[in-house]
């Protein structure tokens, strides 16, 4: 259905005659003398305030008659509607019948379903048991494999290590002879063992001369001795190391004398009968 074309209502009348009251209101403010009695005041508002009426009673027409339009549009939608309605009404009744027949259908495939499901059901436990028993089985032999590669870590980094603290060993020895020689193989050699360790993750390290004692990094000979705040380190005795970032064991080193050394602990001292060894 075609809407029919809202009418347009001339506004020019209207703008006249709001321009012939605000002129009006402008020639009576133009000829009374200041200050304006109050009949003048009155009359000027009252042009003023009759004049926006006017300007806008164009505006509130067009509106009232564009909202009366859009309702009987509204009022034709609903009318066609529902005549759709009856139609769908109709095709309703005849999908009832046939959703009857189907609803038969449904109810013999739920029962033939709900036996399915059962016999799954029952299948998916004994298959869901035996999975967790070989699960269990797979994780206790995964277990147990671990355990068995931690254990070879451990012992062929127990080897490795002690095969570098001999090869620090042998470095230091060569350093002591002073042999420039000697010194450059061997610390070639050093070397070599060093990046083949890197390898792996087992990383050397030294304690540089003057270096402030750190007590994560750096061990002292003496396991009753305490190194004051000052300490500094004046020789590596074993080399520390780090494996995959991890330490894995402290430097062993001795602390300079120069810089306030080495303290006893308190308690050691002051019960010397406790370092006498009981008698057998």
């Amino acid at each position: 259905m075609q809407n029919p074309l809202a009418p347009k209502l001339p506004k020019w009348p209207f703008f006249v005659g709001d321009a012939i009251l605000f002129g009006c209101a402008f020639f009576i403010y133009y000829q009374s003398k200041l200050p304006m009695e109050p009949w003048q005041i009155g009359f000027v508002v009252f042009c003023v305030a009759c004049g926006a009426c006017l300007g806008l009673m164009p505006f509130l027409l067009e509106y009232r008659v564009l909202a009366k339009l859009a309702e009987a549009s509204l009022v034709a939608n609903a009318v066609a509607e529902l005549r759709n309605i009856e139609k769908i009404a109709a095709q309703i009744s005849g999908v009832s019948n046939q959703w009857e027949s189907a609803q038969d259908q449904a109810n013999k495939t739920v029962a033939t379903a709900g036996a399915i499901s059962e016999r799954m059901a029952s299948e998916l436990k004994a298959f869901s048991e035996f999975m967790q028993r070989a699960n269990d089985t797979e994780k206790a032999n995964l277990r147990l494999e671990v355990e068995k590669l931690h254990r070879a870590e451990a012992d062929w980094l127990q080897v490795l290590v002690r095969l570098l603290d001999h090869v620090y060993a042998l470095h230091t020895g060569a350093v002591r002879s002073g042999q420039p020689n000697l010194i450059g193989q061997v610390s070639g050699f050093q070397n070599a063992c060093r990046d083949s360790a890197r390898r792996v993750g087992l990383v050397p390290y030294v304690a540089e001369g003057c270096e402030p004692f750190d007590p994560q990094r750096h061990q002292l000979l003496d396991s009753e001795a305490q190194a004051t705040a000052e300490a500094t380190v004046a020789e590596t005795i074993a080399t520390g190391y780090t494996f995959q970032g991890r330490l894995l064991r402290p430097a062993l080193v001795r602390l300079s004398a120069k810089n306030g050394g080495v303290e006893k602990d308190k308690t050691q001292r002051q019960s010397p009968v406790e370092e006498t060894p009981a008698p057998v």
